[in-house]
């Protein structure tokens, strides 16, 4: 049986639905999840053997035995920590059956078989009677089942109905209780990331103004939370507002609800500001006195800043509210958090809702489309002035007055740039019926529907008649595809540029030129955890799930590199930055492979984690565009990236087992990279060795 997964495909600029290996889902879920990271959580992992040891305690000091309910078991690690404690026997749900199974496996190689049963169902078809998956009730309920949004992994739900059917009454719960906290804040960089800014252009005739349309200033933009490493926010990137609130807290030993909930704070602000975003975490006491908790609060919070877990399995949230809202200091405002059985999202009333008489509000949508075709990145790099700036400057260098230009880019202000710039015609090809939408509002705001032409269809069914007879003198990208995931797949503009040839004039320009795929091998502070083997996790053997996340990262025949936001992940550089291909768009896509070898030498001593990838775009010879770096490397190796950008890391397996000692020096990395025109996919192999003579 085969399976269909999508993936990008940068030759088409789609995601497409390829025919893979029947396990290929299995082992993909397994190869990104998240449970080497977990089991690398040291805080996590001891606070909830304290809270288990101590629920045990308390259960049998009332003489009764202890029958443990773990829901979401995973590795089984918590079940054979209950065990441990003492519980006489652990009913361990995992809907996942190849997790299901190799919980299974690690029980036994543990030697607690006998004390654990594994079920390979959801727990909400777990059944309890003598024919049953349990015999009995449980009375102590263990769970690991919450998201950096708390209850974005239906935990709400899977707490209802495990009180309803699966536990006893009053059971002892680990953890017992949660708490989520709002802080409400000013910030222009993290309003970015949410609205449309006015856009400035230099021009002959002075400032130009992009401004955005009236539906995109009333949307209360996307309903999802903004996951993000808070504490690489820098504290001058906002104002506080407001104390840290907490919002509302759910007993997890009692019966839960799912059903929608909003909960109101008082408070009197801070300072005086607009009020944009609420930077929201939450805690988890693993008993019912609070003296075991397990918290997510960033450094600013932190009753220990120097003591942080790193974690990436749960992070910090950020929300944006409706609109902007001004408040002065020594007035009253209540920040309200909504919540449904899924998701949580905020609104900030002068009153609260039930004096007012308000009811739970729905889930804010977006209505205006750009919400739907940007992504929180996006909108930060198109509201960057010093992007916006460094284009127009290298358009002013190739545009003519009798310029005919056609953009392509999905949802793009080039277009824009170009006839502020004094391009004489100026057509953008947008693909989708999302962004011809949205560029349509756009266009009619700034007074240009009638200047600039939309063609609303795939570059490659382009014809004369679209063009008005036109040739194109200047075709322009960012470029940037919606569909893109890793930094090549942009690569896109090159096939487009290929199937728009016969549309361009003889020596036309093409902006930009060429591209070229940069690499460098780091050294991460943090993020080599979620990809290395933990071994030995609070004396429990999890070698099993190791192996098997090693074979999943290795069903594909070649490595593949993942996109990270690597802002949020602070790395050092072990070797200087080498370019190992070039794309030259002022020439069709070859027909042949493209390919390069070559070393890395490492320079600075240090465990070499990976491999980061990144491409830039050199928009003329005297200007150049980073997806990558933005600044040359530190002497002590900091690097500082691209925010609004995803890079592609490229893990090194040996180095990320802490088992195994640094490698001596000098030492180098040896790579083999090839790009492959009919897929428009590069392929690549990284090896640490010895320097080459």
């Amino acid at each position: 049986m085969k399976v269909f997964c999508g993936r990008a495909n940068p030759t088409t600029g789609s995601v497409e639905w390829l025919e893979e290996d029947e396990h290929y889902d299995y082992h993909q879920e397994i190869a990104r999840s998240s449970y080497a990271d977990m089991l690398h959580d040291k805080d996590r992992n001891i606070k909830y053997y304290q809270g288990i040891r101590a629920a045990v305690s308390r259960v049998k000091n009332r003489g009764q035995k202890a029958i443990v309910l773990d829901i979401g078991t995973g590795t089984g690690l918590l079940s054979m920590m209950a065990v441990t404690a003492g519980a006489d026997f652990c009913y361990a749900i995992e809907v996942f059956k190849p997790m299901a199974d190799a919980a299974v496996k690690i029980v036994k190689k543990n030697g607690f078989s006998d004390k654990i049963k594994v079920i390979n169902k959801h727990s909400t078809e777990v059944t309890v009677g003598p024919d049953g998956d349990m015999p009995c009730r449980a009375n102590i309920l263990v769970t690991e089942l919450f998201d950096t949004e708390l209850i974005g992994e239906g935990a709400l739900p899977s707490y209802e109905h495990a009180h309803r059917h699966l536990v006893q009454e009053n059971c002892e719960a680990v953890p017992h209780r949660a708490t989520v906290y709002a802080q409400l804040v000013e910030s222009r960089r993290m309003w970015s990331w949410n609205k449309l800014f006015p856009v400035r252009v230099q021009t002959s005739l002075g400032e130009q103004v992009i401004i955005p349309p009236s539906e995109l200033e009333r949307c209360p933009g996307a309903p999802s939370v903004y996951d993000i490493q808070l504490n690489q926010v820098s504290p001058t990137d906002f104002t506080v507002l407001s104390d840290v609130l907490p919002m509302f807290s759910v007993d997890f030993s009692k019966q839960v609800s799912s059903s929608a909930a909003f909960y109101s704070r008082q408070f009197e602000p801070l300072a005086s500001g607009q009020a944009q975003v609420v930077l929201s975490w939450w805690d988890i006491e693993m008993d019912p006195e609070g003296k075991i908790k397990c918290t997510m609060a960033p450094f600013w919070a932190h009753s220990d800043p120097k003591g942080l877990q790193w974690r990436d399995h749960w992070m910090q949230c950020v929300y944006f509210l409706p609109q902007e809202e001004p408040i002065v200091q020594g007035t009253t405002h209540c920040l309200v958090a909504h919540h449904d059985d899924y998701c949580v999202w905020y609104s900030l009333q002068k009153t609260s809702p039930e004096e007012n008489g308000r009811v739970h509000q729905l889930r804010p949508v977006c209505d205006c489309q750009a919400h739907l075709l940007w992504n929180r990145p996006r909108f930060g790099e198109i509201n960057d002035q010093d992007r916006t700036d460094q284009y127009a400057q290298a358009l002013r260098t190739v545009l003519t007055p009798d310029s005919v230009c056609l953009c392509v880019s999905d949802g793009s202000l080039l277009s824009m740039l170009a006839y502020f710039l004094g391009a004489e015609q100026v057509f953008t090809i947008e693909s989708s019926a999302a962004s011809h939408k949205l560029m349509k509002k756009i266009f009619k705001a700034n007074h240009l529907e009638n200047k600039i032409n939309i063609i609303e269809k795939r570059p490659e069914l382009l014809t004369t008649a679209d063009l008005e007879g036109k040739k194109v003198s200047l075709l322009l990208g960012e470029p940037f595809f919606t569909t893109s995931l890793l930094p090549w797949h942009n690569l896109y503009f090159w096939y487009v540029r290929t199937a728009v040839d016969q549309h361009l004039k003889p020596g036309a320009v093409v902006m930009p030129q060429a591209a070229s795929l940069h690499a460098m091998v780091v050294e991460f502070r943090d993020l080599w955890r979620i990809r290395s083997p933990c071994g030995d996790c609070e004396g429990f053997d999890v070698h099993i799930m190791d192996d098997m996340i090693k074979s999943a990262l290795d069903f594909r025949e070649s490595k593949e590199a993942e996109p990270h936001p690597l802002w949020e992940y602070p790395c050092r550089s072990l070797s200087e930055p080498q370019r190992l291909l070039t794309f030259d768009f002022r020439q069709p896509v070859p027909q042949q492979p493209v390919c390069a070898e070559g070393s890395m030498e490492l320079r600075r001593p240090g465990r070499s984690h990976g491999i980061v990838l990144w491409m830039e775009y050199h928009l003329t010879p005297d200007s150049t565009v980073s997806t990558g770096l933005l600044e040359p490397v530190e002497d002590k190796g900091n690097c500082c990236w691209n925010p609004h950008c995803k890079q592609a890391v490229y893990f090194l397996s040996p180095t990320l087992d802490p088992r195994v000692p640094l490698l001596g020096s000098p030492r180098a990395v040896t790579y083999t990279v090839e790009f492959h025109p009919n897929t428009g996919d590069i392929t690549m192999e990284f090896k640490l060795t010895d320097i080459p003579d």
